[in-house]
Order: C-alpha cells, then structure tokens, then sequence
C-alpha cells in the first residue's frame, strides 16, 4: 500500500491553509448582490490592499492617469489692500497748489507787462518814479507767490516720493484723472505685499497670484508697479506694490500671496486635492499597480497650486492614481491592522 497517497491529499490542504494565513488573508461576504463581494487585504506587505474589480466598481474607486508637468516653486507672502486716501490727499493738495500757482503765474505775466510799460512811460516822462516803484513791488509780490507755489508743489512730490515711490507718485499727481479712474472706481485695488525676511522678489518677476482667503485655487494674478521705500517692522522683510482687480478685496483685507522662487522649473506631477489623505500628520496617496491591487505611497514634499498640489518626488508620470476612493482604501487597510477577536 502506498502510504503516500493517502498522506498526500491532507499535506496539501494544511500547505494551503498556511499560506492562507501567512498572507494574511481575510475575507468579507456581502449579504446581497448590492454590496461589496469581497475585500482582500494582505498584511505580509504594509500599504497594500487587494480589492476585486466589482468591488471597486460598486464603491465608486476612480483614478486618473498622471502625466509629467514642469513646476515653478513657489513662497508664500502676505500683504494688505492699501488705504488710497493719503495719497489722494496728497493729490488734492497737488492740484490746489497747481491751481493756485497758474492763478499767481497768469497775474505775474499781467505785472511783468504793466511793469514794461510803466518803464517805457518813465523813460518818455510820462509817468513818475513813484508810479514806477508801486508796478516793480506789484511784480516782485507776484514772482513771490509763483515761486511759493513751485515750492509747495515741489515739497508735495517729494512727500509723495518719499512714502509711495516715482510711479505711484507719477499715477497719483498726474493731471491726466482717467489713469487713476480704476482705483477710484473700484475695478483695480492697490496692494502691499511684504516677503519673508529671507526672500526676494527677482527681476525677472513681474506676476504673481494673490487670495484673500488663502485659498491658492481662487487666486487671482496681481501685476508688479514698484518697489517700496520703507519695510514692515514686524517682519523685516521687503515689500512691493501690487496692483489687482478689485473684485471681492475692500481697504484694510489680509490677503495671502504666492511669488515665484528664484530656483529653475521642476519636473513632476499635479494630484488632485481629492487624492491626498492624511493619517498621522502625514499625506498619502494610493497609486493602482496591477487591475485589482493598490499601494499606498508617503508624499514628503508637496506645493500647493490652482489645480490641486505639485509633487516632485515619490510619484511618476503615467502611473494610475486614486482620485476618488482613497479614503475608503486606507480605512480597509487600518481594518485589516485589528486583531481578531477569534485569532
């Protein structure tokens, strides 16, 4: 009698039940044919989980294939939306002392032609030397008040230099009111963003993008009109004007801002917000690597950007991501991390 015949056949069923729980295997049977007909997690590889097609199908598990994109890092910096009513005071007075200076100076020309010919009159004798000296103190008291007027207008631009810059100066004390009508009316808004104190903003960089609510997908672009002379205290950084559209920014907002770093593009991939999980402080993602298994995958380093978060390493291009679902794949995987109360 062959004794090996008869051993055989149980040697390998307990084979088989060994290598079941070696791999960890559990399964979960769905009462009906509306649920899930099996989840398969295997604990002999931590971040893997093992689901069947139908049961990807009827939880709702989709993924997108990545592609390469070169990314421009960035810093963020935070501002205000500027209070323009100094520097509109500032106009005020400007073209007030330029009225007043054109009254005086159309008066001067009247006094340096009456006093013309009050010295043509004195040199025939027509008129007295007293006549003569009243016209040359009438000139001299308006050649007073237009030099006055220059001065005050001088000692107004340099105010204005000093605490807003040539450009802003040259918007706000222009003649010309069509330049400042965006602001006043509210279709442009003036910011002052102030950097960290150990960034810079290149020269290379005229645009950057700016949020009220700090949300960098809403972000809109605020083009560069001129370096600021005086720095925040608090911060010690450098700081800059902005200008923006005025839609939804009011004087005295905090607005956040994302400028460019001076370092080249990197390669790597955008990921949607709805594919990144958190767990213990730190984010995941599920990449698909075969039709019905998952790996899950640390990611380190991420920027935020207008559709979504860019990452530079730990994901390639053309790799299958879970973009929706990813959330479910990790609670299968905790699950599979409790011990069962039969064990």
């Amino acid at each position: 009698m062959d004794v090996s015949r008869l051993y055989f056949p149980a040697l390998m069923n307990v084979f088989l039940i060994s290598c079941f729980f070696l791999l960890g295997v559990s399964s979960s049977y769905a009462e009906d044919d509306d649920k899930p007909v099996q989840v398969l997690r295997i604990f002999a590889e931590p971040g893997s989980i093992v689901l069947s097609a139908k049961t990807q199908a009827l939880s709702g598990l989709q993924t997108m294939k990545l592609k390469p994109i070169r990314h421009q890092a960035e810093f963020t910096a935070y501002g205000i939306v500027v209070n323009l009513q100094p520097l509109m005071e500032l106009r005020r007075r400007y073209l007030l002392v330029l009225t007043e200076q054109r009254s005086a100076m159309a008066k001067f020309k009247q006094a340096e032609q009456n006093i013309k010919r009050q010295q043509d009159l004195y040199r025939e004798g027509a008129t007295s030397t007293r006549n003569l000296q009243i016209q040359q103190a009438q000139w001299q008291a308006d050649k007073s008040l237009v030099d006055a007027g220059g001065l005050q207008g001088k000692a107004i631009v340099d105010e204005a230099l000093f605490f807003w810059g040539k450009k802003l100066t040259d918007l706000a004390l222009s003649t010309d009111s069509d330049r400042l009508n965006a602001f006043l009316t509210g279709q442009k808004t003036l910011l002052h963003i102030t950097l960290p104190v150990n960034k810079q903003l290149t020269n290379s960089i005229q645009n950057i993008e700016v949020e009220a609510a700090g949300n960098r997908s809403a972000a809109t672009k605020a083009e560069l009109i001129s370096a600021a002379l005086h720095i925040d205290n608090a911060t010690q950084g450098e700081s800059y004007f902005f200008q923006t559209k005025g839609e939804h920014l009011r004087t005295g907002m905090r607005v956040a801002a994302w400028i460019p770093e001076q370092a080249e593009n990197q390669s790597g991939v955008v990921i949607p917000k709805s594919a990144l999980i958190w767990h213990l402080d730190q984010a995941f993602v599920y990449v698909q690597i075969s039709p019905e298994h998952f790996h899950r995958r640390t990611i380190d380093l991420l920027s935020a950007t207008t559709d979504g978060y860019f990452v530079s390493n730990g994901l390639d291009a053309g790799e299958l991501l879970v973009i929706t679902g990813a959330q479910m794949l990790l609670s299968e995987e905790l699950k599979g991390q409790i011990p069962n109360e039969d064990d």
